[in-house]
């Protein structure tokens, strides 16, 4: 099973992060960002990924990327 982390930069050396250290994707957005859908934010360049190409599309495509990181904002 493939395994993500997210997480949202507040400012420069300031980010939430969820998700285990050794995820096999790692998904990075700027938290004024984070009320795009996360598939639109990837097309404009706002959305980060760094691994597997695939593994970010299954995410995107089930919601989890957009419900991952409306609920990382919300516990702030």
């Amino acid at each position: 099973m493939s395994t993500v982390q997210y997480r949202i930069a507040l400012s420069k050396k300031d980010e939430v992060v969820t998700g285990p250290d050794d995820a096999d994707l790692v998904v990075t957005i700027p938290v004024a960002d984070v009320g795009l859908d996360p598939t639109v934010a990837y097309m404009q360049g706002k959305l980060k990924a760094t691994g597997p190409t695939h593994l970010l599309f299954d995410v995107l495509k089930s919601g989890e990327a957009a419900t991952a990181l409306r609920d990382a904002v919300a516990d702030q």
